[in-house]
């Protein structure tokens, strides 16, 4: 069979970034030819040589068109436009597939993967990772009204064009099945970790960064994503800043970059020491990163479209037995406290994201308790060769619905 996959961004472990679609596009080519239709936006941020581009196996078409997460609304709406013209037109000289597999965000992508689809009288499967366009809207990224109402209404006829859909998290799929879409049309497959990567954090390799970062004898508390304008960064750093005033042997590990980097900076020149500012780090590398911290953080702004985040940083850190605070109110906050393996604190609280760390801190045994909670869950439900194998069957069956 053969698959064709739009997606605008294609990373691999050796880039500081998720790489969800590696680990399932290297299960899905062990069986399936597969066609990935993108663009290099990534290829420049390689910080390692230890992994091929792509997977063994699959057929790489790539556009030259740039995009980085610094760029303003107009900027990126050039870059999502280049990608989905060029894709559509590069969709539909290939050989044709059996089946489109088309991964928003941006909508645009999923966009080009329903236009080739069309044209070429074959079915198209929709992964949806974030809601699109109700978290650019939420963000202020859309001004006028009337494309608010365009976007909204091309969302909706792509949920319906799809033969499946994909989202990532179960408050996206509500969303979807709430605009009335047939939920045996929707199954949820959680964003996931690689379980095979965590390994890596030994505890060997876990005390040689230790020690290579000086921080033997610290207890540390980490972020580690982007500095996005959507991750809350200001209320991290006032905590940070706070319990920077009040204990020597805490350290707060920014890992990541992004928008609010310099504010970040600034906070790390004032408390030496007790705030660090980490660049990315590889994907392959990162988990040695979790597993030295006590405690990770997962923060979004108080936006009910940010509820439905499936963020990779939760996945990752709860595979090396590092609990996390979670500041969105959705299927996170549910997932953490039923399984006991991490907390809820309110975003844009400082004060309290602040009083909740240091208690936690204070009481190793509760933060040990709910790391293994947490490790033994991810190991059951969050294994991206198991979610992968899910995918893969979604394909299959609607390629043969068609």
């Amino acid at each position: 069979m053969h698959i064709v996959v739009f997606s605008q961004y294609h990373t691999n472990p050796d880039c500081p970034a998720t790489s969800r679609h590696y680990a399932l596009l290297a299960f899905i080519a062990k069986k399936h030819r597969v066609t990935l239709i993108t663009t290099q936006a990534w290829a420049g941020q390689r910080l390692t040589q230890d992994f091929a581009w792509v997977p063994e196996g699959v057929e790489l078409r790539v556009a030259d068109v740039a995009y980085d997460n610094r760029m303003g609304p107009a900027r990126r709406a050039l870059s999502f436009a280049q990608y989905a013209l060029w894709a559509v037109r590069e969709g539909l000289r290939i050989d044709k597939p059996d089946v489109i597999w088309g991964i928003s965000t941006p909508l645009t992508a999923a966009w080009a993967a329903a236009q080739v689809a069309q044209w070429r009288k074959v079915p198209w499967v929709f992964e949806v990772q974030d809601l699109w366009p109700s978290f650019p809207i939420a963000m202020g990224a859309v001004p006028t009204a009337l494309a608010r109402q365009q976007l909204y209404k091309l969302e909706k006829r792509l949920y319906q064009s799809a033969k499946h859909i994909i989202p990532l998290s179960p408050d996206m799929s509500r969303y979807i099945t709430g605009l009335g879409i047939p939920s045996d049309k929707v199954t949820t497959v959680l964003n996931g970790t690689d379980l095979e990567l965590a390994a890596r954090a030994t505890p060997d390799a876990v005390a040689k960064l230790r020690r290579e970062q000086g921080l033997e004898g610290k207890r540390v508390i980490l972020y580690a994503g982007t500095f996005g304008r959507a991750n809350d960064i200001p209320t991290l750093v006032a905590a940070a800043e706070q319990l920077a005033a009040q204990t020597a042997d805490v350290v707060w590990l920014f890992l990541g970059h992004g928008f609010h980097q310099p504010l970040i900076a600034g906070a790390a020149q004032r408390w030496p020491g007790r705030i660090r500012l980490v660049g990315g780090q590889p994907r392959h590398e990162v988990f040695s990163w979790f597993a030295l911290a006590e405690v990770s953080v997962v923060s979004f702004l108080e936006l009910p479209v940010l509820d439905a985040n499936s963020p990779a940083k939760l996945y990752d850190s709860l595979a090396v037995g590092t609990p996390v605070v979670v500041t969105n109110r959705g299927w996170t906050k549910e997932l953490v406290e039923r399984e006991q393996c991490g907390w809820f604190a309110p975003a844009g609280n400082a004060e309290a994201l602040a009083k909740l760390l240091q208690e936690r801190l204070d009481n190793p045994a509760e933060l040990q308790a709910a790391g293994r909670r947490g490790q033994a869950l991810a190991s059951r439900e969050f294994d991206r060769q198991q979610m992968a194998e899910t995918v893969q069957n979604i394909l299959e069956a609607a390629a043969l619905q068609d």
